[in-house]
């Protein structure tokens, strides 16, 4: 079968067999078709190692903290502990910023806002496995034996 571009979005013959165009301008992608807003993970993001997690005290103030993160289905994961300060920032204000950074964290891209949601214990296994591919270090109990939460970062 061979493809040939078109501008009308019909089929085209080519002389041996019917062809379906790669032209697609009649079909409404899913998200249109049914209005849903489908957020996708940004490029900059995308392989970086690190990215610096903007949370905001009550004041307003921003707090960036270099994490360590997964993506997985356009949604970011990370764990942290319960009782650090940025689970405590998160449960009172799930607006955040996000940039690619080093390890130290230093922002090496553009920000983008995002929605956080901490997770159900029944839901961490899929961020766990996220993690532990990306990063062996995370794989080793001892180091992470106080980390019991897991936030989902969705980015608006």
């Amino acid at each position: 079968m061979y493809v040939t571009p078109c501008t009308t979005g019909q089929k085209q013959p080519t002389g041996k067999l019917n062809v379906i165009s790669a032209c697609t301008s009649r079909q409404k992608p899913f998200a249109a078709l049914y209005n849903i807003r489908m957020t996708t993970v940004p490029a900059e993001i995308h392989g970086q190692r690190y990215i610096s997690l903007a949370t905001f005290r009550k004041s307003g103030v921003a707090v960036s903290t270099p994490i360590w993160f997964a993506e997985d289905d356009n949604k970011l994961y990370f764990m942290t502990n319960s009782k650090s300060g940025k689970c405590k920032r998160v449960r009172n204000n799930p607006q955040v910023k996000i940039a690619p950074c080093t390890i130290r964290g230093k922002i090496k891209g553009p920000e983008f806002s995002a929605t956080v949601r901490i997770l159900p214990p029944e839901e961490f296994a899929r961020a766990r496995q996220a993690i532990n591919a990306k990063y062996w270090l995370a794989r080793v109990p001892f180091l992470w034996r106080n980390t019991d939460t897991y936030i989902e970062i969705t980015p608006a």
